[in-house]
């Protein structure tokens, strides 16, 4: 048999948390490997042919060979027999490379966010825990829905964050920018992702509010 080495190649990179988040899934199924042995070796499959192989039930040979479609790593063609069309399936990327870049999931915001002016909402449904420290919240406490409805969140804090909260203005009092309280904080701006993280948790859940 002779192969096309130029198919493999191709990889897969560049790509969004969701889209690694979806091959690995794929991966980790319990008959990922024996299917991807089955895509390696034939020339093309059907759901059918793969379901029978596998001992798999045909809806799940199809939704897998499906997914694997919808990410690029699979070709599907309509094929027809019989006057039935159906899709047969070609492995399209030998080599999968997942290329994640962390650093995306960094808080985003346009630039200048730390100059952002924030303080305490007004009636904000939530208890700051002090530390032992006395000079930081350890944990904030946040309720959430209306009577029996009503649910209790605890976040644990980092030390930044507690430090942070714990020069946060009060509600109606004057706001004062990201950067200014993580200075009066003594917080390094090494910590801005971190302390960001938490504003817009809160500021979401309208315990911060942001001033235009």
């Amino acid at each position: 048999m002779r192969f096309d080495y130029s198919r493999w190649d191709k990889g897969l990179d560049s790509m969004d948390f969701s889209t690694a988040s979806r091959i690995s899934s794929f991966l980790a199924k319990d008959y990922a490997e024996d299917f991807f042995k089955l895509l390696v070796n034939y020339q093309d499959i059907s759901a059918s042919e793969a379901a029978s192989r596998l001992g798999l039930h045909i809806r799940t040979a199809q939704d897998f060979l499906e997914g694997l479609a919808e990410l690029g790593i699979v070709d599907k063609k309509e094929v027809h027999e019989k006057k039935r069309p159906y899709f047969r399936y070609t492995l399209d990327n030998y080599k999968l490379s997942i290329d994640l870049d962390l650093s995306e999931l960094s808080p985003s915001g346009p630039d200048g966010s730390l100059t952002m002016l924030i303080r305490e909402a007004v009636n904000a449904r939530a208890n700051f825990s002090i530390a032992r420290s006395g000079d930081c919240f350890s944990a904030v406490t946040i309720w959430e829905g209306e009577g029996r409805e009503r649910e209790e969140r605890r976040i644990s804090l980092t030390t930044p964050q507690g430090k942070f909260l714990f020069h946060l203005p009060f509600p109606k009092s004057k706001p004062l920018s990201i950067e200014e309280i993580m200075e009066k904080a003594g917080i390094s701006l090494d910590y801005a992702a971190e302390i960001q993280d938490i504003v817009d948790e809160l500021e979401k859940r309208e315990i911060i509010e942001i001033i235009a």
